[in-house]
């Protein structure tokens, strides 16, 4: 296949290993290959997982640049302090541990392709000499004065949202405008549901060759399950399932059970990235999806349970920071044990939950939060040991009343009370985020400080402050 020739799509497939039918998939094929005999620039938008990498390739195999390098970085992975000497090169003496000249990346494909992925994470002093090499093919090294020029074509790709970078302020806009010339977006897998059994049957046949395995099949349940699992990580978490199945389940017939331990993904299961897909795409779909409706119906009480720990876990966050907020404190303290403050003992022989002291202590004192019901509802015993605090306590009132000392109330705590003053209670995500934004600015972006106070790891919290694209 030559770039001269007309280019089969399936010819194309083969090749380089895209298995698939689905009608998005064929149309991001066609779209690669209309832009990949020309210079333009492309940006490739899709997921973590999809095959960016595989699609910068063919683009460049299909272009007149094909017979020179093509260089692929990953922006997101190198370092702040070393990604401009990286992508542009050095000379000799210019930083410590600069002991001779170094080409950069830009260099190394002149001639050929650059492919900047994740070009979303580069810094913004670096943005800037990424959009006069776009424009100009001139950059300098890093120490030197001597101007250089090279004749590349880039191809961008990223995994996240672009203009929300922009518009954040964290991405050039006119950077962005530069790259998005030509914008293919890669689909997920979770959009493919046609192609994921193709998939995993190939990546099965491949690994059982690879390791002398037999691979005895699966059941329907199985099937079903495959293709309702969101696939989070895409086509790099499906090979790896392929390749966990043929290795540890070896001449197992695979069921729904044993499926199920494999299909992780991220985080646990019923977070908000791996809930199942309920209804297919087609008719069809639905009709064997509706087969599977009670294995559906487990998995949602399985995710109502886990919203239930997430909201324990949001009350004692409340709970800290109200106990931390009226107090005044500067550093984060642990939370007091209730007996020091009166409270009982609940009817299993263990303390209140800290976040239900709290309460008692804001001003929404006598709403019980805890009824199995799952609504709020005046407790007259939450009412009286509120009232109980407020005699012993400076600075705390009952229900409908400001604290004492209002008018010496700082900004933070105002915006937690007007956070709850609010007509419609916020969402528990939007408290969450609420909650975090406070804790980082409180502590001036102290991310070890912030996970204590939070009462969550430091991995959660930064997982968490990638979910909400807090900076």
């Amino acid at each position: 296949m030559t770039i001269d020739q007309p280019v089969d799509r399936n010819q194309l497939q083969k090749k380089y290993g895209i298995i698939g039918e689905s009608p998005v998939l064929k149309q991001a094929l066609d779209k690669v290959v209309q832009v990949a005999p020309t210079e333009i620039t492309v940006l490739l938008n899709g997921e973590t997982g999809v095959g960016k990498d595989v699609t910068a390739r063919v683009i460049h195999d299909l272009s007149k640049r094909s017979v020179n390098n093509l260089v692929i970085v990953n922006c997101g992975a190198i370092p702040e302090g070393i990604i401009e000497s990286e992508l542009f090169g050095h000379e000799k003496g210019s930083f410590t541990g600069a002991h001779e000249a170094r080409m950069g990346y830009f260099e190394q494909a002149d001639g050929g392709t650059i492919f900047l992925d994740e070009v979303v994470d580069t810094p913004k002093n670096v943005q800037v000499k990424l959009l006069r090499i776009l424009e100009s093919g001139e950059f300098f090294r890093v120490g030197s004065s001597k101007l250089r020029k090279v004749d590349v074509r880039v191809i961008a790709a990223s995994n996240k949202d672009m203009w929300k970078s922009v518009e954040k302020g964290d991405f050039r806009e006119d950077l962005f405008y530069r790259l998005n010339t030509v914008n293919i977006a890669i689909p997920p897998l979770r959009e493919r549901n046609e192609d994921i059994l193709l998939i995993f049957r190939k990546f099965v046949s491949d690994f059982a060759k690879k390791y002398d395995s037999v691979f005895r099949g699966m059941s329907d349940e199985a099937r079903r399950l495959l293709l309702s699992y969101r696939w989070p990580g895409n086509i790099r978490e499906l090979r790896n399932v392929a390749e966990q199945l043929v290795v540890l389940e070896k001449s197992r017939f695979v069921d729904e059970e044993v499926l199920r331990k494999y299909l992780k993904g991220r985080q646990k299961l019923g977070s908000p990235d791996n809930l199942p897909m309920l209804f297919g795409q087609d008719d069809d779909q639905r009709e064997s999806f509706q087969a599977s409706h009670n294995n559906d119906m487990r998995l949602i009480y399985q995710a109502l349970l886990d919203m239930k720990s997430d909201m324990s876990d949001m009350k004692r966050m409340m709970g800290t920071l109200f106990y931390n907020s009226f107090r005044g404190g500067n550093v984060p303290k642990p939370l007091p044990s209730p007996a020091q403050y009166g409270y009982k003992e609940d009817s299993r022989g263990k303390p209140d939950d800290p976040s239900e002291m709290m309460v008692g202590m804001a001003p929404y004192s006598d709403i019980d939060y805890d009824d199995e019901s799952g609504d709020p509802e005046e407790s007259t015993e939450s009412g009286d040991m509120a009232e109980t605090e407020n005699t012993s306590q400076p600075g705390v009132q009952s229900h409908g009343d400001a604290p004492a000392g209002a008018d010496s109330l700082n900004d933070d705590q105002r915006e937690v009370m007007e956070l709850f003053d609010a007509e419609d209670l916020p969402s528990l995500e939007d408290v969450e985020k609420f909650l975090i934004e406070r804790a980082l600015k409180k502590y001036h972006g102290n991310r070890r400080k912030a996970a204590r106070i939070l009462g969550m790891s430091e991995r959660t919290l930064y997982r968490k402050i990638d979910q909400y694209e807090l900076v």
